[in-house]
């Protein structure tokens, strides 16, 4: 503990030092509709994206489609990507697909007891987002997550602040 808590100080945390433990009190049904991405990692898929959002929408066979999208910074043209979410194996989890059966783990880190925001992560460190029901959220607000995602061992120096 006393490692996680030193290297999430120091900004340096290891993959190893990471907690993915995800929330245990999850209703799945209170998390669909549309989240707006407040802060995340660069990775290639999203690189030069503003205006970030996700749209969740459980059908009536349990299907979960998701519609994430952004506006490209360079051209202007918005990118759309289509994919499907599905319940993982311990509460707080999902399997998200945006290409054919290859899912990806979506941990659900911290969440707000009304779900207004979401913290949440996947199996790799290289992946952080911080997502909310508004297009911003005040100080107090993303003080407390910055403060979650360090003590579970995140360098948040790394995020990006998205323009909405």
């Amino acid at each position: 503990m006393a490692t996680i808590l030193l290297s999430a100080l120091s900004g340096s945390a290891k993959p190893y030092d990471i907690d993915r433990s995800t929330v245990s009190d999850f209703d799945i049904k209170r998390y669909m509709g549309r989240w707006y991405e407040i802060a995340r990692f660069d990775h290639s898929v999203e690189r030069n994206l503003s205006y970030c959002e996700a749209f969740y929408a459980m059908q009536d066979d349990g299907t979960i489609p998701v519609v994430n999208t952004g506006i490209n910074t360079n051209n202007e043209h918005r990118k759309t990507s289509y994919g499907k979410a599905k319940l993982g194996d311990r509460p707080g989890q999902l399997r998200v697909s945006f290409f054919w059966i290859f899912y990806s783990d979506y941990n659900i880190l911290a969440l707000s007891q009304e779900y207004e925001w979401a913290l949440i992560g996947s199996k790799s460190d290289k992946y952080l987002w911080i997502l909310s029901r508004t297009r911003h959220l005040d100080n107090n607000t993303k003080n407390n997550i910055l403060a979650i995602s360090r003590s579970r061992g995140y360098d948040t120096s790394k995020l990006i602040w998205v323009k909405q």
